[in-house]
């Protein structure tokens, strides 16, 4: 099984450019989306054999997240079930026989660090909601998580220490979660590899320099590691300032 995810940044500005190309070309089983952007009835599309599931924010423009699929889940869940954390369309989790799959967008901290501390308590109940997942059936995560979680994950981390997606403090829930009965699939076959980024500013030309981040992952129950085949970052697709990133699953 093939499982993809992007940050589209906007999935009707990015659908006047190549998604639709990029869709057909990785041809996944699984595609999630983060930051679609987009009210109900903003966007028609659909493709060939795949269901969809959306989860829009209250606030127009904003957040959103979405899920095609080829196989037709058991259940679906908005959210986490908790109010607080509900309202930005940050979350779509779908129940399959052997998994659960979670597409996730983790609230930004924000310059001058202004969310941090509700990222932190999101952080600790999405822990916990994945965790009682775990209980149930293994969980695959995706998204992105905002956080490069080691020096490694990004380009220049001394500058950027205690900036939004580097502080000591989301690194050290990544740290947790990791601890938690979960992999970094990519990691998990490139545990040393350095220059794998999924996101680049629009400033400074920092694609072209491929001064980057690592801030989407797949995670996954430790109990699913046998079964993993593959992890890629597909960086030869644009349209985002983030890129699709994959794993395949022996499932």
């Amino acid at each position: 099984m093939k499982f993809i995810s992007w940050n589209v940044n906007g999935l009707r500005a990015v659908a006047g450019k190549n998604f639709e190309e990029a869709f057909n070309t990785l041809d996944a089983d699984f595609f999630c989306l983060q930051e679609t952007k987009m009210q109900a009835g903003q966007l028609d599309m659909a493709f060939l054999g795949y269901q969809s599931y959306w989860n829009y924010a209250d606030k127009k423009g904003y957040s959103g997240t979405a899920i095609y699929t080829k196989h037709t889940p058991l259940s679906v869940q908005y959210g986490m079930g908790i109010d607080e954390h509900d309202h930005e369309g940050r979350l779509i989790t779908l129940e399959y026989a052997d998994f659960y799959l979670v597409c996730c967008y983790t609230p930004n901290s924000q310059d001058g660090l202004k969310r941090l501390d509700y990222r932190m308590q999101w952080e600790d109940d999405f822990r916990r909601y994945l965790m009682a997942l775990d209980e149930k059936k293994p969980v695959i995560l995706c998204g992105d998580l905002n956080v490069a979680h080691e020096e490694i994950d990004l380009k220049n981390p001394k500058s950027n220490r205690m900036n939004a997606g580097f502080t000591d403090q989301e690194r050290e829930k990544m740290t947790t979660l990791l601890g938690s009965g979960f992999t970094d699939s990519f990691r998990h076959f490139y545990p040393t590899l350095e220059g794998a980024y999924s996101w680049w500013s629009y400033r400074f030309h920092a694609r072209e320099k491929n001064a980057g981040w690592r801030i989407d992952y797949f995670i996954v129950s430790n109990r699913l590691v046998p079964q993993l085949e593959s992890a890629s970052i597909h960086n030869e697709i644009f349209g985002s300032d983030h890129c699709p990133v994959e794993i395949r699953l022996n499932q």
